[in-house]
């Protein structure tokens, strides 16, 4: 998920760790992409 936190994007994991701080929101929303990519690759065993 991504959250607002004054002027900067934060992407926060389920359990309300920060995974990063970004200027953009698209910066955000890329990294999330990655994070969710690796995490099914994970489930997939690859």
């Amino acid at each position: 998920m991504i959250r607002k936190i004054g002027s900067k994007y934060v992407v926060v994991a389920e359990s309300g760790r920060k995974m990063g701080t970004y200027k953009t929101k698209k910066e955000a929303k890329k990294r999330l992409q990655q994070i969710e990519f690796f995490k099914h690759l994970k489930k997939r065993g690859i």
